[in-house]
């Protein structure tokens, strides 16, 4: 498999797309890649409330850093087939931002917070997490991380 740093610059970022991203193994226990500033945070935890989460943040140096237990709810979501996943009642977290879920199944999930976004895709080993700004579209955010994850799929990972 070619860098899986390169999927994170080339194929992620550098589409304009999405501003920052991450890909870790598809249990969410091992980073492959990420953009700078967007990697994991070892010792933060899912917050209890935002005042939680600020007081944390301001603590630490996990500012733009997602957190283990952020990622084992997204990786949860996966396997939830419950008719309203916790997921879509509650929403998750990156990188310490609570979003509300757009869209949840067996292979995406789909999150706003205001105009920004993210786009988490699994395939067969692997989770891309992708944050997308205000400035670009939604269904373009989505589209960019659906056909790496297609591709991804396509060469077995």
């Amino acid at each position: 498999m070619s860098s899986w740093q390169a999927y994170v610059d080339t194929s992620l970022v550098g589409t304009g797309n999405i501003d920052k991203a991450a890909i870790f193994n598809s249990e969410g226990t091992s980073v492959w890649a990420s953009s700078s500033g967007f990697t994991v945070c070892a010792n933060l935890y899912l917050p209890h409330d935002q005042d939680d989460m600020d007081r944390v943040r301001s603590q630490s140096s996990c500012a733009n850093k997602v957190a283990p237990a952020e990622i084992k709810a997204v990786v949860s979501s996966f396997a939830d087939t419950s008719n309203v996943k916790k997921v879509q009642s509650e929403g998750f977290h990156v990188a310490g931002e609570k979003f509300v879920t757009l869209k949840s199944d067996e292979r995406s999930l789909y999150g706003k917070k205001g105009k920004e976004g993210v786009v988490i895709v699994k395939t067969t080993q692997a989770i891309l997490v992708a944050h997308y700004p205000e400035t670009v579209q939604p269904g373009a955010a989505a589209n960019t991380v659906e056909v790496l994850g297609d591709y991804l799929i396509g060469v077995g990972y």
